[in-house]
């Protein structure tokens, strides 16, 4: 896949979820080749209301890349978030297809009492 045309995926999913999210903070996921992120974002306040990594001692797997690592990601997200007072959110997978671990970390979050 080109860099041209996942910007653009992203861009165009950036732009709907702006549109229709209506002050929810949005679920944010980075994954590179060996790690996941989340955030939960509040675009109106401009600040990371949580965050939750496979860097972390938490969130610590013996493999950082698989779905089970994705699924400790979501359940630690989901909590922290829900501690910070934020329990409905906007999931933004960020240009990345939903599936794998990208979907494993949103049923995990789904699971751990986010809503969207």
């Amino acid at each position: 896949m080109t860099t041209k045309l996942f910007d653009r995926r992203k861009k165009r999913t950036r732009y709907r979820i702006v549109k229709f999210a209506t002050g929810r903070p949005r679920l944010s996921v980075f994954r590179s080749g060996r790690h996941i992120y989340a955030q939960v974002i509040d675009d109106l306040a401009g600040s990371t209301v949580a965050a939750a990594s496979t860097n972390e001692k938490e969130t610590k797997v013996s493999k950082s890349w698989n779905i089970e690592a994705a699924k400790a990601v979501g359940k630690t997200i989901a909590e922290r978030a829900i501690a910070k007072g934020v329990k409905r959110v906007v999931f933004d997978r960020g240009g990345y297809i939903y599936h794998g671990r990208v979907k494993a970390l949103a049923d995990a979050a789904r699971e751990g009492g986010l809503e969207f």
